[in-house]
């Protein structure tokens, strides 16, 4: 099996970015979190956005049925930082 690289910097195949995919990872920025490819020279992330393009991203087909907007569009929580909590 050819190894085809993406990324000569780090040494990350396509094979990597799709298993990446498979596993939730929908924008090269979360590529690069997985992998670190895209983090150096830049040379590659057009390639990863066309990898990313190729194959289905869960929560985007989410969004397009309509299942997760809800979750999206749901009111957020209170959120308190130490600051605010020792300020009260």
């Amino acid at each position: 099996m050819n190894r085809v690289y993406v990324c000569s910097c780090f040494g990350i195949t396509d094979k990597q970015v799709k298993e990446h995919a498979e596993a939730g990872a929908c924008t090269p920025r979360q590529i690069a979190s997985a992998t670190k490819a895209g983090t150096d020279c830049g040379s590659c992330v057009r390639t990863i956005q066309g990898i990313l393009g190729r194959g289905a991203c869960p929560r985007r087909e989410l969004l397009e049925k309509g299942e997760a907007a809800s979750v999206l569009a749901a009111e957020p929580g209170p959120v308190r930082s130490p600051e605010l909590a020792e300020a009260a």
